[in-house]
């Protein structure tokens, strides 16, 4: 039986200047298939963005942005449905109980966000718990973690693997408003270490995001209370 693997892909993947590489994706996901099953959780990207922040000056609830976020990243997974043919689950579940009966048929399975309050990150982590992954990848903007802001500071310098009590530390600031660029979420962190799920933060490019299936030695590693 193949193992599975939970893949975030981030939502930029899927917007105007990544949209011609959606076929390349699929087809890297095609042949990984032959090898681990694949099941992938859609990011909103600038879109959601977007549809949030237009709906944001005009009044609306968190909760309601929410929603909109998770219309739009299950759009995205139609879009990489469409690209894998008849390979795929046919549409995007929308429950984790549908996403584990969706794996358990054999397919690739694409999803987009799940409930409000949650980033995909976070849904993804309790997807991989779900189906019992043995691999979470956390395919992003940023190849990996930094111990500084790279944008900032030219010495910054990718850590090949972290603790999850210094990654939540550094984390622990950031805001939890719909529409967020979270590397990584409280949900997501706390769900990998309930349930030990080897995590990987990637990037998100095609050659880096190959290496690191068929790699551990690519991204940044969470390391779990516990782990040497």
């Amino acid at each position: 039986m193949r193992k599975r693997i939970v893949i975030k892909l981030s939502g930029k993947v899927f917007g105007a200047d990544g949209a011609g590489t959606l076929k390349d994706y699929a087809s890297l996901l095609l042949r990984i298939s032959k090898i681990r099953q694949p099941i992938i959780v859609a990011g909103g990207g600038s879109i959601a963005r977007h549809y949030i922040n237009n709906a944001r000056s005009s009044g609306a609830d968190e909760s309601t942005l929410d929603e909109m976020g998770i219309e739009i990243s299950r759009l995205n997974a139609r879009l990489l449905i469409c690209a894998l043919g008849d390979k795929a689950y046919p549409h995007p579940p929308t429950t984790l109980q549908e996403i584990k009966q969706a794996a358990d048929g054999g397919l690739v399975v694409v999803a987009g966000g799940l409930y409000p309050g949650q980033s995909t990150n976070g849904t993804a982590a309790l997807v991989a718990e779900r189906v019992g992954a043995a691999e979470f990848l956390n395919a992003t903007d940023v190849d990996g973690v930094y111990d500084m802001d790279p944008n900032k500071h030219k010495e910054a310098k990718m850590l090949g693997r972290i603790e999850l009590g210094r990654l939540q530390e550094m984390l622990i600031q950031e805001g939890a408003a719909a529409g967020g660029h979270d590397l990584m979420d409280i949900v997501s962190l706390k769900t990998i270490e309930r349930s030990r799920i080897r995590t990987r933060i990637v990037g998100a490019d095609i050659k880096t995001l190959e290496k690191a299936i068929r790699s551990s030695v690519v991204g940044t590693t969470i390391v779990l209370p516990g782990d040497s």
